[in-house]
């Protein structure tokens, strides 16, 4: 097909169907993961769970991601569909637990550790999918759809909280039963997930490498792509897991405020990603997320000194938004600087030195905003961003993806 004809069908034409498929399926786990979130951070305070509980909860989550490197590496030897079936299948078992034993703490810690293994079992095998389907030309536009179509699903679960009050009010129940039905609805919901995935996969035909494993070829250039990305996960996680937390506490603002405020901002985060793909064609790869992750890191800054809550919202969305424009740029770099047999593991590998520091500076950002300072978050998390954009650049300038 030429190109002129290619560009009238539309942008995302390029992407393959089945993987497009595939991307749509995930929508209904992003929609309770969306609202999953809202209900741990925003609605738990509500219920004077200390911020402390609930730091604990998304970093024991983000903890048990240790396990998605020997899951990549079978992912790599073995195949990457079951994993995706096992991870995207695990989801709403967790949820409903949570819903139901909202107050007990062993139970809700049981739920975050299976939603970890969850994520490393999807974690270690979607962006392989996407790069193991796509080459250069189009591997920038799949990332960015599934970036959008992920955090559009994430941003209906964000909304959700929205409906609360009037469903209160049709109903006549009180809030924690609303709440609660909610979580255990769209739990239902996400098994719709893993039916689907099931269908798609029937033909999905994968290349093995089950000789060898780990080759190690791009393994440097892979710790040192992991490692400068780690200081963005360590920053973020004081504050970024905890935005729901910080307004309930500082503002006084409740879930029905911060719910759709995220909603919002998940919405603006999937508009912004259509434009990642473009400014990579423009700008160059590198540049385009070195330029995105610095203009986002001043607006992390002035969160610190907001005196209002409408203007704090502001700012959060269009930092959200700047700084997820890097996010499938950032996906494609990397699956573009490794080879197929080694996607997999890289995933893997990356996500896990990104989400380690995140998990233990969450709890840390819970313990600080449970002290009642609401600034000292953000400070830490702008130092860490600027020193790994910094980092980033001048290790990687003369680096392009190669397949």
């Amino acid at each position: 097909m030429e190109p002129a004809a290619q560009e009238k069908r539309g942008f995302f034409s390029k992407i393959p169907g089945k993987l497009k498929w595939l991307i749509v399926a995930l929508v209904f786990n992003n929609i309770a993961i969306g609202y999953l979130l809202v209900y741990l951070t925003g609605f738990f305070p509500e219920l004077n769970i200390s911020a402390g509980i609930v730091g604990l909860l998304l970093g024991l989550e983000g903890a048990m991601v240790l396990l998605s490197i020997p899951l990549g590496i079978f992912s790599d030897r073995k195949g990457r569909k079951k994993l995706l079936l096992i991870g995207s299948a695990l989801v709403p078992p967790p949820i409903i637990m949570i819903a139901l034993f909202t107050l007990n703490i062993a139970l809700l810690v049981v739920a975050a550790i299976i939603l970890g293994i969850a994520e490393s079992a999807a974690l270690s095998t979607w962006n392989a999918i996407i790069a193991d389907q796509t080459n250069l030309e189009n591997r920038d536009v799949a990332f960015s759809l599934s970036f959008i179509l992920g955090n559009g699903g994430v941003a209906f679960g964000f909304l959700l909280p929205t409906f609360i009050p009037a469903i209160q009010s049709l109903t006549g129940l009180d809030s924690i039963t609303v709440h609660r039905d909610l979580l255990v609805l769209v739990g239902l919901v996400s098994a719709i997930t893993p039916v689907w995935l099931l269908q798609i996969l029937k033909g999905y035909k994968e290349t093995l490498n089950p000789t060898k494993l780990i080759r190690g070829k791009n393994f440097p250039i892979l710790l040192k792509f992991s490692g400068i990305n780690s200081l963005i996960g360590l920053g973020a996680g004081f504050i970024i897991p905890l935005i729901p937390t910080w307004l309930f506490l500082k503002f006084g603002t409740p879930d029905t405020f911060s719910g759709p405020l995220l909603s919002l901002s998940n919405l603006t985060i999937a508009l912004a990603a259509i434009g990642s793909p473009r400014l990579s064609s423009k700008f160059g790869l590198l540049k385009a997320i070195v330029a995105t992750q610095g203009f986002s890191t001043v607006f992390m800054l002035s969160l610190a000194f907001v005196p209002d809550v409408r203007l704090a919202g502001g700012l959060y969305i269009i930092r959200a938004a700047l700084m997820n424009m890097a996010g499938p740029l950032g996906d494609s770099y990397l699956m573009g600087i490794m080879s197929q047999d080694e996607r997999g593991l890289a995933s893997a590998i990356n996500t896990v030195v990104w989400r380690i520091p995140n998990s233990i500076t969450t709890v840390i950002g819970g313990l600080i905003l449970a002290t009642g300072r609401f600034d000292i978050p953000f400070y830490l998390a702008t130092i860490f961003y600027a020193i790994s954009i910094t980092l980033f650049y001048t290790q990687f300038k003369n680096i392009r993806p190669q397949s």
